[in-house]
């Protein structure tokens, strides 16, 4: 999101409420609140939708995004809505991460700058990473889980 709204882009957070004040921190310019709004009942014409929840809810999204449009899911396993996206034209895409020292040097002045900022959930330190596992499990995560090396 963060580097969404670095590059211009208007954000639509979607989460439970007890999120909106955090994701507005980091630049949502919009939010929803799906425990109460189906996003795909509200958000319409948009240009990119990056679902990190992903599943075989993932198809959702595809009547939001306008033709030419492109939707990212996180975890695509059980995604079956292809067809679908096809007939709407838009573009389906899971993506890899690859380590990249240019733009790993770029984020790091954006950090610096105070442009971006890392959230952490928790931090744990290495012989207790049983419980960063058990609180990842739990899910509704705000930020990144820390493992400490001493």
């Amino acid at each position: 999101m963060q580097l969404a709204k670095w590059k211009g882009a208007r954000v639509i957070a979607v989460a439970s409420g007890a999120h909106e004040a955090f994701l507005r921190s980091i630049g949502a310019d919009e939010f929803i609140d799906y425990t109460k709004t189906a996003p795909e009942d509200v958000a319409h014409d948009i240009d990119l939708v990056l679902d990190t929840l992903g599943g075989s809810t993932t198809g959702r999204f595809v009547r939001t995004i306008k033709r030419g449009g492109a939707l990212f899911p996180v975890f695509p396993l059980g995604f079956d809505g292809a067809d679908d996206a096809g007939k709407h034209g838009v573009t389906v895409s899971a993506t890899q991460v690859r380590s990249d020292g240019a733009q790993l040097a770029e984020i790091g002045k954006l950090l610096d700058a105070g442009i971006i900022r890392v959230a952490v959930d928790g931090s744990f330190p290495l012989g207790e990473a049983r419980k960063a596992h058990e609180r990842a499990a739990k899910g509704h995560i705000r930020g990144k889980i820390v493992l400490t090396v001493r």
